[in-house]
């Protein structure tokens, strides 16, 4: 958040808070001047999300823009359309127990630019996107982590046992799918903004890379349902350990290539 608005000239507030109800006091006074507010949230106590999504993590953003009938108009990333919350709901939301505390925290815009360029923007958060997957050091993210899981998963049945390597298998499925740190959902929103880019850069090759981004995208999403089955003993012919590290490997060496020539963009 803190570097898109730097890079977009957007001066952000930012706010924390010990006691609950001042915080709730403050989040009203910013929403009454028509101002929406993001805000760090716990998933558990997040009403309006499914039961099979709601878990104990405390790090979750959503957007607060107005207030109905003493509920709160929310945007969750989440969700494809908006929702509301109750005052008791939200207050437990953001201040809920353990480690990292939301402590209330929440951010909204105070100053806009009068001239807004998208164009620089634009391209650097392509290259900064494209080489923390490329060229991110860490073994563990990016590509490298794509390639190390990889291996590991071949590794599970005989390291773990066929229990415990299916409830790595579907701990992993639930973080790519479902949880949101990564999948095919990221790839589909990324392959959005590409097409967006395309129009304000006036770049015909991002309509390209676009389309291809989705259709990586695709493809995760078919290694999440061949692990399901796996997971499901529905497996198909051929579906096994295995094979959904050679589709992560894949996935890999597709994205290495895509994220490469990204890296390369320039402002025609």
């Amino acid at each position: 958040m803190a570097r898109g608005a730097k890079r977009l000239n957007i001066k952000v507030k930012t706010q924390k808070f010990r006691n609950p109800h001042k915080a709730m006091k403050a989040l009203d006074r910013v929403i009454e001047k028509g101002t929406p507010v993001g805000m760090l949230t716990s998933v558990f106590y997040l009403p309006y999300l499914p039961s099979a999504l709601r878990f104990h993590f405390n790090a979750h953003n959503i957007i607060v823009y107005g207030k109905e009938n003493g509920h709160y108009l929310v945007s969750d990333p989440v969700m494809d359309h908006t929702t509301t919350i109750s005052y008791d709901d939200l207050l437990r939301a953001r201040f809920a127990k353990g480690y990292p505390s939301p402590s209330g925290r929440m951010y909204y815009p105070v100053e806009l630019p009068k001239d807004l360029d998208l164009r620089k923007p634009i391209v650097k958060g392509m290259k900064w996107t494209a080489n923390n997957i490329v060229r991110v050091p860490v073994p563990i993210f990016g590509i490298r982590g794509m390639r190390y899981v990889a291996k590991r998963i071949r590794q599970w049945p005989d390291k773990l046992g066929e229990r415990k390597a299916i409830l790595y298998l579907g701990n992993l499925i639930r973080m790519q799918e479902e949880i949101g740190t990564g999948g095919a959902g990221f790839r589909f929103i990324f392959a959005a903004f590409l097409q967006e880019a395309a129009q304000e850069l006036q770049q015909e090759w991002l309509e390209d890379a676009s389309k291809e981004m989705t259709g990586i995208g695709d493809q995760w999403r078919e290694l999440a349902f061949a692990a399901g089955r796996i997971c499901k003993n529905r497996a198909a012919d051929g579906e096994n350990f295995e094979s959904i590290a050679n589709m992560m490997k894949q996935q890999a060496d597709l994205e290495q290539a895509f994220f490469t020539k990204l890296q390369n963009i320039q402002l025609r």
